[in-house]
């Protein structure tokens, strides 16, 4: 049995209409049960947190996991990543209020968000220096409280910026979901994940 961990939400739908394509019928309870199979029991699901996904993966407790590249990026884990699958686009965005948005960065330049390690290798590539300060939720509102003069945030639709008068500064890096493999798992199951993987392709073509 193949063993998937699955970031809670549309990324763990998507997944699940792509791998119908492949012909696996998965069996969804109503329920929380945070563990599901395919109808012929030969794969097992587990319903994780994005971040955690790659954790799920590494650690061999999931043979094949599905996340973002942000999150990839930002944890830099030992996995195989043998497919963009395309879907869950977004893109990591410097973003800061209105009234420095074209002015240039601050000699106290201070950085709130969920990205440390992407938002350090990023202002340091550019020679700015700065404080990165970490942050788990709500990153919209560290400048506007004055907690950070920037962030580093996702952005899918820059709703929520607009919506707290922020404005996007500078592109980061872009993101969509990807197929993970633990690096043991693919020796261990090489031939079934090589005819997945042949499968997804086949289907992300069309």
């Amino acid at each position: 049995m193949l063993k998937f961990a699955l970031p809670k939400g549309r990324l763990e739908k998507k997944t699940l209409e792509l791998l119908a394509g492949c012909g696996i019928e998965v069996i969804k309870p109503d329920t929380r049960e945070l563990i599901y199979y395919s109808k012929d029991k030969n794969y097992s699901f587990m319903s994780v947190r994005n971040v955690d996904v790659p954790t799920y993966v590494e650690h061999g407790v999931a043979d094949i996991g599905v996340v973002g590249k942000d999150v990839l990026l930002e944890q830099g884990r030992e996995l195989y990543e043998p497919i963009d699958l395309g879907f869950g686009k977004c893109h990591l965005m410097v973003a800061t209020t209105a009234e420095l948005a074209d002015k240039p960065y601050p000699y106290n330049l201070k950085v709130g968000t969920k990205y440390p390690n992407i938002a350090k290798k990023y202002f340091l590539e550019k020679g700015i220096s700065c404080e990165i300060i970490k942050l788990y939720g709500s990153v919209e509102l560290a400048p506007i409280a004055g907690l950070a003069t920037h962030i580093v945030d996702i952005v899918t639709t820059g709703l929520t910026l607009k919506e707290n008068n922020l404005k996007e500064i500078e592109f980061v890096q872009a993101s969509t979901a990807r197929l993970i493999v633990n690096k043991a798992s693919f020796k261990m199951h090489h031939e079934k994940i090589l005819q997945l993987i042949a499968k997804m392709r086949e289907i992300l073509k069309k």
